[in-house]
């Protein structure tokens, strides 16, 4: 008999010696095995010797066996397995450490899994985190500023200025300036610009930078990346020279930047993207927005309201993927503010002559002081050298991603705007997490049926599910109900009556399917849809629900009642 022992990467507890131990039992060659989580090691006994790889081949790839040799050179004196250990053993991993570093009979001690984390973003930095309280060594490294786009350039700087613009909106008009009088706000971009980055500074620090700094785990590179092959990084350091980083596992998570259509001239011309608009410390006279969705509406009411005067280029309408009646609604609000929105324009020409842009299109030309290009984000992916890695890539040149967020490359996965998912940061850090369970040895997938999403307009938007069509587009027959604003208690006391809820559920057993809004607070009203969806509630479930009066989360009860009854006959609070 042939009896080994070996090392083994990938293991973070009990439960993983437990699927190791299985998996190598079904290998009809091997007459025993035994798996010791402790001390990181697997015995295998045969008639006939075994290869490495036969061996890692009956294994699901999480995991690794190496002959002990190439684990980290040990201390001359041995040591039994810590009580800790035998703890962590007993308790099946329900307790996370570092790796042990015990050293077991021979006097070895077999290494920490080694994971490289490529950006620092909401999906890297969960992902990093993750992976580290796994015991797993992380190597995270970033070529630009910490924190990724949302709390640099996104997320967070763009609901602070939508916030201070909504500020300046209400006291200079609202439903109630018959009995507060109205005044015109004297808006200080540099000041407000300076209150915006200063909360960004805080943000960055204590959710990114202080956390890198306290995990020894996790060591900070500060570099560009690319792939030599499917273990090893080459990373050009940003303070000059270049490292290589081995890994066994990597996780891509290098967020996407702002897609600047081809339209003849603009490359020379000082154009904004929503980068250089949310750092500006001027608010410009007039502003051009192209684009249509999400980062183009949010930004151009917002500077509206500060004081521009706003002309949206949309090559459709508004929110042209969306059921037709949010594009409809918004653009009415908008034109209400003084809005311009130029529908079905394209821009085939643009210069920048005299300090001014000169936009040529199809309905004539458009003078502006600045130009913002909204026309969606493109993924990050082309300076990696992927191919290097065997990593696929779809037409977008997003990373194809399983729902473990595996790559076509068995030891490298990827998360968040990078890849070909929603491009959310509660999907990315989601998904960052999943992806350092897998990669840790753990099983965890990311559902994405059901994936909230909000646009901080006002009236804000919120959608969940399917749309009519594009439940019709899947072979789903629907029942769909719109319950207009004036029919909510909340949004007729708040003299603000514009939106609408419309609720879509599958006509053959009333389930509900889909949720879209148009109101005020449209952001706090669709998570509980969501959860509605996911349990799989039917819109006579929601109308029997108990909902807080005078919320405006209460018209999704309201619009529910309305598959089945008027709800203009009913009294205001009636169940």
């Amino acid at each position: 008999m042939n009896e080994r022992i070996l090392n083994v990467t990938g293991m973070t507890c009990a439960d993983c010696a437990h699927h190791i131990e299985k998996a190598l039992q079904a290998v009809p060659e091997l007459a025993k095995v035994a798996v010791s989580y402790p001390k990181r090691e697997v015995r295998v006994r045969s008639a006939h010797p075994l290869t490495l790889a036969q061996l890692n081949e009956a294994l699901p790839r999480n995991y690794r066996l190496v002959e002990p040799a190439v684990a980290e050179a040990a201390p001359t004196a041995t040591t039994k397995p810590s009580a800790v250990d035998k703890v962590l053993g007993a308790l099946g991993g329900l307790l996370k450490q570092p790796r042990s570093t015990s050293n077991d009979a021979s006097g070895a001690s077999p290494a920490p899994l080694r994971i490289a984390v490529i950006g620092s973003g909401g999906a890297a930095m969960a992902g990093a985190i993750k992976a580290a309280e796994s015991g797993a060594q992380v190597t995270l490294i970033e070529r630009g500023t910490i924190g990724g786009t949302c709390v640099n350039v996104g997320c967070v700087p763009s609901k602070i200025m939508i916030r201070a613009a909504h500020v300046a909106h209400v006291r200079r008009t609202s439903p109630f300036d018959d009995g507060i009088a109205a005044c015109a706000p004297a808006v200080d971009r540099t000041r407000l610009l300076a209150q915006q980055q200063a909360r960004v500074d805080e943000l960055r620090h204590e959710k990114y930078e202080a956390i890198l700094e306290a995990n020894p785990n996790i060591e900070l590179v500060r570099g560009e990346a690319r792939f030599k092959d499917s273990h090893r990084l080459s990373v050009n350091l940003t303070d000059g020279g270049e490292r290589e980083v081995a890994f066994d596992r990597c996780l891509i998570a290098t967020g996407a930047s702002a897609a600047v259509p081809p339209i003849t001239g603009l490359k020379d011309t000082p154009y904004w993207t929503s980068t250089e608009a949310l750092v500006t410390d001027a608010i410009p006279e007039r502003l051009a927005v192209i684009g249509s969705s999400v980062v183009a509406v949010e930004l151009a009411q917002a500077f509206a309201r500060l004081g521009s005067q706003v002309t949206i280029l949309a090559r459709s309408t508004l929110f042209f993927h969306e059921d037709p009646a949010i594009g409809e609604a918004v653009t009415a609000a908008f034109r209400a503010e003084g809005i311009e929105v130029w529908e079905q324009t394209q821009a085939t020409q643009a210069s920048y002559q005299e300090g001014a842009f000169v936009l040529a299109t199809n309905h004539g030309e458009l003078r502006a002081d600045r130009l913002l290009i909204a026309t969606g984000r493109s993924p990050n992916t082309r300076s990696l050298a992927l191919g290097n890695a065997g990593v696929s890539l779809d037409e977008r040149g997003a990373i194809v991603v399983d729902q473990a967020m595996r790559t076509s490359a068995a030891d490298i996965y990827a998360a968040g705007d990078c890849t070909s998912q929603p491009q959310f940061v509660y999907v990315a850090a989601a998904a960052g997490t999943r992806a350092a369970v897998n990669m840790t040895g753990g099983d965890a997938t990311l559902d994405l049926d059901t994936v909230p999403a909000v646009v901080f307009t006002d009236p804000q938007v919120a959608t969940i599910g399917y749309s009519e069509a594009e439940a019709h587009h899947d072979g789903i027959e629907t029942d769909s109900r719109t319950l207009t604003l004036d029919n909510v208690p909340r949004a007729l006391v708040n003299f603000d009556t514009h939106g609408f809820i419309k609720l879509v559920a599958e006509a053959s057993t009333g389930r509900l399917i889909g949720v879209q809004a148009v109101a005020p607070e449209a952001g706090e009203i669709i998570q509980t849809a969501a959860l509605a969806i996911r349990a799989g509630m039917t819109v006579r479930d929601l109308a029997d629900q108990l909902f807080p009066y005078l919320t405006m989360v209460e018209g999704l009860k309201l619009a529910a009642q309305t598959f089945h009854k008027d709800v203009k006959q009913l009294s205001c609070c009636a169940g």
